[in-house]
């Protein structure tokens, strides 16, 4: 009896975080479907006309995604190697978060206009990122910006430090006018033309102002580069580390893991633990 939820277990793991079997390609193929149709009917709902006509399809949808979500939800806290590690990881949470707000909305029935649950049924949206369980590359990126975030957090002090000035230095120019009341607002300036944003509420007018708003403008441009670069250089070693180096599982001798592997892909054992 062990033995057979055992097998059931990993057989559902393989199926549901693996998209090597045909099983499991055609189960990513319809949660994806889900994932889109659900969102779909959300943006719909959100729509005065649509709502008005369809209202009552529109609900009977919701719920049908809502318990499509949930028995994945649930099968996926079953089959998991390490249950507490994925309830409360990125995809556990918002797989999570997939589903709640249409029980708490059917908990509350009366309370609709209420602008704490419009906001939690709003986080029905964020089922987008239930996409995220399809981009193999995800991985990859998240980890070379968490290699990058010291050198991102120091570019972002230099940024700090830049608009504070370039805000100071146009509230001496512009005297005070033109937009230019204080420096805080000054420094809000600063940071939409380095952005190269612009949305045109302040605008200098002295000759000098006009001078230096084109050099900040000049060097917005080659600043947002700069992060770029950290993070596509973190992400070339990331990718170079996780081709060339392998884990085995020494349970069922699977060697083909990434170093950023917890478990095994075909067992579902935990590869560190492995003796």
């Amino acid at each position: 009896m062990e033995n057979s939820k055992k097998r059931l277990r990993q057989r559902l793991y393989r199926i549901i975080f693996e998209s090597d079997t045909y099983t499991g390609r055609m189960f990513d193929v319809w949660l994806l479907i889900f994932i889109v149709l659900s969102i779909a009917v959300v943006m719909l709902e959100s729509m005065p006309v649509v709502r008005e006509i369809y209202h009552s399809k529109l609900i009977s949808l919701e719920w049908f995604f809502t318990f499509i979500f949930t028995i994945e939800y649930f099968t996926r806290i079953y089959c998991a190697p390490n249950r507490k590690k994925y309830l409360f990881s990125f995809l556990g949470v918002i797989d999570f978060l997939a589903i709640i707000p249409t029980y708490i909305a059917f908990t509350f029935p009366d309370a609709q206009t209420f602008i704490v649950i419009r906001a939690i049924r709003l986080l029905r949206v964020y089922r987008i990122l239930k996409l995220y369980h399809f981009v193999r590359a995800g991985n990859l990126l998240l980890l070379a910006v968490r290699r990058s975030l010291r050198k991102i957090f120091i570019f972002m002090m230099f940024i700090l430090i830049l608009v504070v000035m370039l805000g100071s230095i146009m509230y001496v120019v512009e005297d005070g006018k033109n937009g230019f009341y204080s420096i805080p607002l000054s420094i809000y300036w600063a940071v939409i033309t380095l952005t190269t944003v612009g949305y045109g509420d302040i605008v200098p007018v002295t000759a000098l102002g006009k001078f230096l708003a084109t050099f900040i403008m000049l060097l917005g441009y080659s600043i947002i580069a700069i992060p770029t670069g950290i993070v596509s250089v973190e992400m070339s070693r990331t990718f170079k580390d996780t081709t060339e180096s392998d884990k085995e599982c020494h349970g069922c001798g699977e060697p083909n893991h990434t170093p950023t592997a917890n478990f095994c892909r075909i067992c579902g054992a935990r590869l560190d633990q492995i003796s």
